[in-house]
Parts: C-alpha cells; sequence; structure tokens
C-alpha cells in the first residue's frame, strides 16, 4: 500500500509565507468526501490571528463520491487503525516540511477530520496546544501518546448535533468516555442540528479558539 501523503500544491493558506512568520496555526481537515476548499469557507468565520492551512485528504474517495479521505470508511465511527495513524502521520510529515515553523499549532476537522484532529493529538500530544472536534468522534485502539495526553489534558472542543445520523451511537459513546479522561473538554450539543455546522457552533468555535490565543 501506498504512503499517504499531503498534496503540498493543494494546501490552502489564509496568509502568504512571507505574512507567516511570528505566528500561530491553525490546521483545518475536511469530511469524508469533500476537499479543502470546504472548510476554508470557514476562514471569515475565524480569529484573524492564527495561519490557516486547509488540506486535502490524501486518498480519492471510491466512486460515485466525488472528492477525498483521510482513511477508508468500511466500517463507519470504527475506522482501521492502521488507516487513521498513517494519515496523521501524513499530516505530521507535512508540518514537519513547512518552511516556517509555527508559535503554535491548533487543529480543526469535520467528521472524519475530526477523528484526524485528535489522532494527531494522540500521536504527538506535545505538538497541538488544542483542537476542535465537528461532528466526529475519538478513532478506537491505543495509541503511544494517550497516556502523555491525559497528563497534559489540552483544551478540545467537541460539538454535535441531536439529529446527526452520520456518526454511529458507539462512535459517539467511545468518544463521550474517551475525552474527558484524556482532555479538558469543552462543547455542546446543538438540538435539532444533523451532520453539519450552524451559526451558533460557529460562533462557539471562534470564542473557543480565541480562548486558546
Amino acid at each position: 500500500m501506498t504512503k499517504p501523503t499531503i498534496d503540498r500544491d493543494a494546501v490552502l493558506w489564509s496568509a502568504a509565507e512571507e505574512d507567516q512568520d511570528d505566528r500561530s496555526l491553525l490546521i483545518v481537515m475536511h469530511g469524508y468526501g469533500s476537499n479543502e476548499a470546504d472548510l476554508f469557507s470557514l476562514a471569515p468565520y475565524l480569529p484573524l490571528e492564527p495561519v490557516i492551512a486547509a488540506l486535502r485528504a490524501p486518498l480519492v474517495a471510491p466512486w460515485p463520491v466525488d472528492g477525498y479521505s483521510w482513511y477508508p470508511i468500511d466500517a463507519p465511527g470504527k475506522p482501521d487503525e492502521a488507516g487513521v495513524d498513517g494519515a496523521a502521520q501524513a499530516v505530521l510529515d507535512w508540518l514537519d516540511a513547512l518552511p516556517i515553523q509555527p508559535t503554535t499549532i491548533g487543529v480543526l476537522g469535520f467528521s472524519q477530520g475530526g477523528a484526524m484532529a485528535m489522532q494527531l493529538m494522540r500521536h504527538a500530544p506535545e505538538r497541538f496546544a488544542y483542537a476542535v472536534n465537528l461532528s466526529g468522534y475519538v478513532s478506537p485502539g491505543v495509541v503511544d501518546g494517550d497516556a502523555v495526553l491525559a497528563e497534559r489534558r489540552p483544551p478540545v472542543f467537541w460539538g454535535r448535533g441531536t439529529h446527526d445520523q452520520v456518526i454511529p451511537a458507539s462512535a459517539v459513546a467511545r468518544t463521550v468516555e474517551w475525552l474527558p479522561e484524556h482532555t479538558k473538554l469543552a462543547g455542546r450539543i446543538y438540538e435539532g442540528l444533523d451532520h453539519s455546522i450552524s451559526q451558533q457552533e460557529l460562533a462557539d468555535i471562534r470564542a473557543f479558539i480565541e480562548r486558546q490565543l
């Protein structure tokens, strides 16, 4: 199997390279079957201070889905651990290769991208200052950084809707148990929201990120 990599040319940046020095970075990761432009459209609703980098997932989603995926979706909410770990390592490799290293790093993801945000923290708990998990979950299994994460307890925002029919209840239950044990959890359950992001949630995300800067 080919090692997954992040397409550097596909990354959407909110600031030119010359304007990225001595600034924090917010990595945003889209959901299954989408692309880097999806969450980049949230940039006007987010704080101005962090440089935003919207990544494209490394896998082409299978037909008839028109978009990309971070890992195969054979079992929704319970992905193969090797696939999630490989995608997380691809993001870490991309981060290592940046010509300008940020002062601090946050991660934000939707659905599969939310699971990726958590997996990145689990693999490199000292590297990420905070995470935003939107309509996502925590992948199963144990990662080497879990124990360190439980000690550090970085702030994590987890938002989900009461009408979300995409994320299985088992994945939600796993995340409900895992997050308070490993992070300083903030978040909200949005009444009537399906598998999407609402205006109220955007306001909550902005306030959460501003508290971390």
